[in-house]
């Protein structure tokens, strides 16, 4: 059973004050870490261009992804501990500063550096947003609150690539961590006005060992994941050995988290039937957002020959459609007291139309295929919210932030790992169809859809029929994905707030 609403300065506000008092606060720490990856990732071949090192780019990406997946557990522990307003004011003072040494950096390894600290500041962001939800406002508005919190993400997300595109043709790479400073000021000066979170009660300290065996489970975790994303046999025996490694690692995390008493993973919490089926229902939403989001784009400028522009605007239905759906299930868990059963009528409708989209995806056309995929979206918004509203009811105070955290980490690694499992199913229908398909599409992802000019007319259409055909792997994937979080939100015992 959840525990009891608590007593908090917040919750007893009128619902404008709560709104005013919550909303603004957490608006733009939760856009900038949403934003931050694909920003930057736009202004990497200008980066390559000015600094050199171009193969180093891609580890300054994963650099980034491991250092916030693993300080996200890190700041939800110690926000409980001392206070998640101030530990999201630190959080923000260490990605400002590491965004002014990225700005001022003048080669490559100096801006590793700087990304590596932005990826320890950024992973704070959004759990100690998330645990302040649930430590400030009360249990049934908290789904109307969670539904923002969404709206901000996907903000965040579509926004990025446009911004950095923009920011790099105009003012150069530097200016897109240059346009941190703005917006990161004015994330602490809104901070600032957060009403005071009450005492968590969190005892003990940081489990440092728990930290260190997080690190070495994360670590080769991701660096496998990336690279099953474009698979190659000579690859595979260090990829086995990274995933072998993590596996070994996360036995020996598991064993260390049942000896101590607050972990950094608290087990307890883990053990319970709806904070774990919330956890999983995290990491497929994040798996199916993510995978969509990767190789949509290009579907959309390989096989329809769109434009990289006209393909973001392509890609905006499904987006929206997410952030709308979130809203919409927040609010209606607001006025019912439902969760689970949201995802779980929701998610089957999404499956339907990945299906349809396997099934019928080449004959619908691009504006058709985008409205299809933006008819799932508006359904597979219920599932991350459903996830954070069950693991905050299920969370004693004193472990919401390690609780949000939770939530965080497994969001992070489903996303790290749909996109890989999308990518290998991709790449390896290709290479059982077409081997020279799969080498022509691997040169796409790295070089852009124009390698397809080299080709004769006739070989070009035929590569691109087949890459389309090998797509309807990757909606066959995402539709699994979707029916998990199904199957998880129809056994979940908390189905109410």
């Amino acid at each position: 059973m959840a525990p009891p609403d608590h007593d908090d300065p917040a919750a007893h506000l009128p619902p404008g004050a709560l709104f005013r008092a919550v909303v603004p606060p957490i608006a733009v720490p939760v856009f900038i870490a949403a934003a931050d990856p694909t920003i930057v990732s736009t202004a990497l071949p200008a980066i390559g261009a000015a600094l050199g090192h171009v193969p180093l780019l891609s580890w300054m990406v994963v650099a980034n992804l491991i250092a916030g997946t693993i300080a996200a557990p890190v700041y939800g522990r110690l926000g409980d501990m001392f206070g998640r307003r101030r530990l999201l004011l630190a959080s923000l003072a260490l990605f400002l500063g590491a965004a002014m040494l990225c700005a001022l950096a003048q080669n490559i390894f100096v801006l590793m550096a700087g990304r590596v600290l932005q990826g320890l500041g950024g992973g704070g962001l959004t759990t100690l947003c998330q645990a302040l939800i649930g430590a400030l406002v009360p249990r049934r508005e908290r789904g109307r609150y969670q539904g923002y919190y969404a709206t901000f993400i996907l903000t965040g997300s579509a926004f990025g690539p446009v911004a950095g595109g923009f920011l790099t043709q105009i003012w150069g790479w530097q200016a897109v961590f240059l346009a941190y400073l703005p917006l990161s000021a004015a994330a602490v000066a809104l901070a600032l006005r957060l009403p005071p979170d009450p005492p968590a009660g969190a005892r003990g300290g940081l489990d440092g060992m728990g930290v260190l065996l997080l690190a070495a489970f994360v670590i080769p975790l991701l660096l496998a994941v990336q690279r099953l994303q474009q698979p190659s046999l000579s690859a595979l025996p260090l990829t086995l050995g990274l995933a072998a490694f993590a596996a070994l690692a996360l036995a020996a995390l598991l064993r260390q988290q049942a000896r101590v008493r607050d972990g950094v993973m608290a087990l307890g919490l883990l053990r319970l039937p709806s904070f774990w089926r919330a956890d999983l229902m995290s990491a497929c939403s994040g798996a199916s957002l993510t995978a969509m989001v990767t190789f949509l784009p290009l579907y959309f400028q390989v096989v329809g020959g769109a434009s990289p522009g006209y393909s973001g605007l392509l890609l905006m239905p499904l987006t929206v459609g997410v952030a709308i759906g979130s809203v919409l299930t927040g609010s209606l868990t607001a006025r019912t007291g439902l969760t689970a059963v949201f995802p779980g009528v929701g998610l089957i409708v999404t499956a339907g139309t990945l299906l349809a989209a396997a099934a019928f995806g080449p004959r619908l056309g691009l504006i058709g295929l985008a409205l299809l995929l933006a008819l799932g979206g508006l359904f597979q918004g219920s599932a991350m919210i459903t996830a954070q509203i069950t693991v905050q009811l299920q969370a004693p105070v004193r472990q919401l932030g390690v609780a949000a955290a939770s939530v965080q980490l497994s969001r992070s690694l489903g996303s790290a790992f749909g996109a890989a499992v999308a990518g290998a199913v991709l790449f390896g229908v290709l290479a059982l169809r077409d081997p020279h398909a799969a080498a022509l599409f691997l040169a796409m992802v790295r070089h852009g859809p124009g390698v397809l000019d080299g080709l004769a007319p006739a070989a070009r259409l035929a590569a691109r029929a087949t890459i389309a055909d090998a797509f309807r792997g990757v909606y066959l994937t995402v539709a699994v994905f979707s029916l998990i979080i199904v199957a998880m939100a129809w056994t979940m015992p908390a189905r109410r707030v």
